[in-house]
């Protein structure tokens, strides 16, 4: 029978390791929040000035309740900032702003792995709800599942969810580090911060970035260790 205890401790490693950089960027956030930016400029104008200075006016600025729940929806073309975000002045409100409007670029100019990445939405949802159940089932009834399949298909079937959701965090790296390249750019080349303020827009969005190398890190660990079942029960 399969055990889902090492997967399960490595996914509780990595999850720790998330949280403890969430922690940081939080900490961060609230430290810099704390101190006006020269320009006063809100996250919103941030974002609606680097949208235009992009030549990108088919695009909305809105405001959504949550902490850090900052995104852009491709679908309705929206850059979805949180309140903080959204009217604050300081450096790491308009680092998240900036970053977002960088997804909105890569949109515009049909960034490859944006577009990848959009394929693989649904792939990954679906991994995801498919580990999900098989670790229910599991629970509840294990033996029943592993008399009715060999354990080498559902090991393939692991291995083949987890090096999806493993593609999906590989490829969401570049996306997320482009945006933050181009959100640098802007705001040293606007005007909009003084060198201070970059410095602190930088290690914002740099602690983000690690957020995702980390989720990333995680899944390529949890595939090869199932990888590594398979090759054992193909070896007995």
């Amino acid at each position: 029978m399969i055990s889902f205890g090492p997967a399960m401790l490595i996914g509780l490693v990595f999850m720790g390791i998330g949280l403890l950089v969430s922690w940081r960027l939080k900490n961060k956030f609230q430290e810099f929040s704390k101190i006006p930016s020269q320009s006063r400029l809100s996250g919103r104008e941030i974002a609606e000035r680097m949208l235009r200075d992009h030549g990108i006016f088919d695009v909305r600025v809105t405001c959504i309740p949550g902490q850090l729940t900052d995104h852009y929806n491709p679908a309705d073309k929206t850059v979805n900032l949180s309140e903080e975000v959204y009217h604050g002045t300081n450096a790491a409100s308009s680092a998240i702003a900036a970053h977002e409007c960088g997804h909105a670029v890569q949109h515009s100019k049909s960034y490859a792995p944006l577009r990848w990445r959009s394929k693989l939405v649904p792939l990954q949802h679906a991994s995801g709800l498919f580990l999900n159940i098989l670790m229910m089932a599991t629970f509840i009834g294990g033996a029943v599942l592993f008399e009715s399949f060999p354990i080498k298909w559902v090991l393939w079937a692991i291995v083949i969810a987890y090096g999806s959701i493993a593609l999906f965090s590989i490829v969401t790296l570049p996306v997320e580090f482009d945006a933050s390249k181009r959100a640098l750019l802007w705001i040293e080349k606007s005007g909009t911060a003084t060198k201070v303020e970059y410095e602190r827009s930088k290690k914002a969005l740099n602690l983000a970035a690690t957020t995702y190398v980390v989720a990333a890190l995680g899944a390529i660990v949890t595939m090869i260790y199932y990888i590594l079942r398979l090759i054992g029960i193909n070896d007995d």
